[in-house]
């Protein structure tokens, strides 16, 4: 059977320990409550910070091409 939607990638989370300065972490707090007092929802900080990457990494134009090159070499590399 053919579908238009393709199979759907590995979407298990990978649980990652992260320590972080007290300023920072002061800062993440800050934002959280920002967070709440603009959509009303109160997340925790450890909660924003993995949409806080994905944003940053999307909007990043030199670590997209970078990225894409390190793919491209391993894979003439094989």
């Amino acid at each position: 059977m053919s579908l238009r939607l393709e199979k759907l990638p590995d979407r298990t989370p990978v649980r990652m320990n992260l320590a972080v300065d007290p300023d920072l972490a002061a800062a993440l707090a800050d934002y959280a409550e920002i967070y709440r007092q603009t959509y009303g929802a109160e997340e925790k900080p450890e909660a924003l910070i993995p949409a806080m990457l994905e944003s940053f990494l999307r909007q990043d134009a030199g670590f997209k091409r970078a990225r894409k090159a390190l793919h491209t070499n391993a894979r003439q590399g094989e």
